[in-house]
């Protein structure tokens, strides 16, 4: 009987540590973004109930929110309304901030850019299904960009929307059978335009955030597999990287899709305290699952060709940020952790 006693005490014992461990590793998270990509009305859709689970304070579309490549307006709008109609993505919304940023699918045209004649009608969808009201002052604004600062009680973290499509120059066809397209050279062509790079300058100027974060639909460090890519215009590469270092910008990390896989690339910039993350996750109903590997020369990990999602969680006593990309059954299918600097 006393043995028993013993064991009963021991067994409850470990019960209490267990629940607080727990409690202590849900406490580390002082924010959490969840973010993911390339995303079919039609198709199954299994990760909004896991995303819920992981409670976070923001949920980001990186792009290809709906696949409606089209000249037809009315099947722009319809397939937001099926996505919208996703019980799952209504509980979420219902629980989450959503923001987002578009790619070429729900733009309206594959590849598409500043040629896209439907940008303007297509812009207007996309603020709708954004559920931004119709006397938004971004329904003026030509383009998507956007951004917001969390406040939370240890400090804020920005987040910057870019608009890689509305304004971007048409690609450069490649006449190489293992590239799409090539880069531009000589300072040719711009991805962000003249109006959405004056704004992100100002926006990077006041950075009193302890994180930064970037949201770009498309790919910003990976540029040599000869898909879009931020690398086909590698001065609009070099651009972003200077103000970084001239504005001082603390602890910024990119986030981006587009490529049906995952991956997490990294650069050492010099004057820049930290290195820069280039978080890629994509997609949220599809990957390229016959992926048999590509170039990319700052890769770290593997790179993961199963549907995923993103999240990033923030510890703002050590500035410690953890990266996952989450898969069926939400197993974390490849973890990258980073502290940054506090001052």
């Amino acid at each position: 009987m006393k043995n028993i006693k013993i064991l009963f005490l021991i067994n409850i014992a470990m019960i209490q540590l267990v629940f607080t461990q727990t409690n202590k590793a849900k406490n580390i998270d002082d924010f959490v973004i969840a973010f993911g990509s390339c995303n079919k009305q039609n198709s199954p859709q299994p990760f909004w109930k896991n995303i819920i689970k992981q409670e976070p304070n923001v949920f980001i579309w990186g792009g290809d929110n709906i696949y409606a490549d089209s000249e037809d307006i009315t099947k722009i709008a319809d397939d937001y309304t099926i996505q919208n109609s996703n019980p799952e993505y209504r509980k979420l919304k219902e629980q989450v901030p959503v923001m987002g940023t578009w790619d070429d699918h729900d733009y309206g045209k594959n590849d598409g850019g500043v040629e896209w004649k439907m940008k303007k009608k297509s812009q207007q969808l996309f603020l709708n299904f954004m559920g931004l009201p119709k006397n938004d002052p971004a329904r003026i604004q030509e383009g998507i960009y956007t951004s917001k600062v969390f406040e939370i009680e240890k400090g804020s973290i920005k987040v910057i929307i870019l608009d890689t499509r509305y304004f971007r120059t048409p690609l450069k066809e490649s006449e190489s059978e293992d590239r799409r397209y090539d880069p531009y050279m000589n300072n040719e062509g711009t991805v962000l335009g003249d109006e959405q790079w004056k704004w992100l300058e100002k926006e990077l100027e006041s950075n009193y955030s302890d994180f930064v974060v970037i949201v770009s639909s498309i790919q910003f460090l990976s540029s040599e597999h000869g898909y879009e890519t931020w690398g086909n215009f590698p001065h609009e590469v070099e651009r972003l990287k200077n103000i970084l270092v001239n504005k001082a910008v603390r602890n910024a990390i990119i986030l981006s899709g587009d490529r049906h896989i995952s991956e997490f690339s990294t650069i050492k910039i010099d004057k820049l305290k930290y290195p820069l993350i280039d978080f890629t996750s994509s997609g949220l109903t599809h990957a390229y699952s016959s992926f048999k590997g590509e170039s990319n020369s700052l890769r770290v990990g593997r790179v993961i060709s199963k549907p995923s999602y993103g999240i990033l969680r923030f510890n703002l006593d050590t500035y410690n940020v953890t990266m996952e990309m989450r898969g069926e059954n939400d197993i974390v299918l490849q973890e990258y952790k980073k502290q940054y600097p506090k001052n």
